[in-house]
C-alpha cells in the first residue's frame, strides 16, 4: 500500500503501461510485417515459395503476434495490481483507470483472431 497520497504514483503507473503497450503493439505490428512478407517475396519473385520460406516467415510472424498479445495481458494485470495498492488520494474522483487496461484486452484480442487467421489460411 502507497502512502505518498499524490496523483502522480497513478500517472506514473499509467504511463509504464502505455510505455508497455506502445512495445505490445510494435511487435504485433513487426509479427503482421514478418507474415506477409512471405506474400511479397512470392509477388515479387513471380515465383512460389517453397514450403519451408513459407512457414519461417508464418510461424516467426504468428510468434510475434502472440509475443505482442501476451505482453500487453501481462502489463494490463501487473498495471491491476500496482492501483490495487493505491489510497484513496491517488486515484482521482471520477477517474477512470480501465482505459489502458480494456485497450490492452481488445488489442490482445485483435492480435489473437490474426494469429488463427493467419495459421488458418496458411493450408
Amino acid at each position: 500500500m502507497s502512502y505518498l497520497d499524490d496523483p502522480r504514483v497513478l500517472f506514473a503507473a499509467e504511463r509504464t503501461l502505455l510505455a508497455w503497450q506502445r512495445t505490445a503493439i510494435a511487435l504485433m505490428g513487426f509479427g503482421f510485417v514478418v507474415e506477409r512478407f512471405g506474400l511479397f517475396l512470392r509477388l515479387v519473385t513471380n515465383q512460389p515459395l517453397s514450403i519451408a520460406q513459407r512457414g519461417a516467415s508464418l510461424w516467426l510472424g504468428v510468434a510475434l503476434l502472440l509475443l505482442g498479445a501476451l505482453m500487453g495481458v501481462a502489463s494490463a494485470i501487473q498495471f491491476r495490481q500496482v492501483v490495487r495498492g493505491l489510497g484513496e488520494k491517488e486515484i482521482p474522483r471520477g477517474y477512470w483507470v480501465n482505459m489502458g487496461v480494456v485497450l490492452n484486452f481488445i488489442l490482445a484480442g485483435i492480435a489473437l483472431v490474426l494469429a488463427i487467421y493467419f495459421v488458418a489460411s496458411s493450408g
